[in-house]
């Protein structure tokens, strides 16, 4: 099992419009072989440094089935947009992949 992760800094005032964004995206995940799960996380407010931290989280069969959808047509059209929102950001997104330890 895999866990992809980004982390957005979303500017304070934005997490309702970054939240719509993640709502009205076309995606067609639950259709991608080895996707197990999506959820958006969002953190607490970080008021010294103007953002709200929010997590994009999937769950997949295996590594080789994320690396799949990032090369395919489906991650390509879900990704399409992503510049059209950058007053929404602090920053850029940041990656995190886990693969899970089988059996703890």
């Amino acid at each position: 099992m895999f866990i992809a992760m980004n982390r957005f800094k979303v500017a304070i005032g934005s997490e309702t419009e970054f939240e719509s964004i993640w709502r009205n995206r076309d995606s067609s995940l639950p259709e991608v072989p080895g996707f197990i799960e999506f959820r958006l996380l969002r953190s607490k407010t970080n008021e010294e440094e103007g953002y709200t931290l929010f997590s994009s989280h999937t769950i997949w069969a295996s590594e080789a089935d994320f690396s799949n959808w990032t090369k395919s047509e489906s991650f390509r059209k879900s990704h399409r947009n992503a510049g059209d929102h950058k007053a929404v950001y602090v920053g850029h997104p940041v990656f995190e992949g886990f693969n899970v330890v089988e059996g703890i």
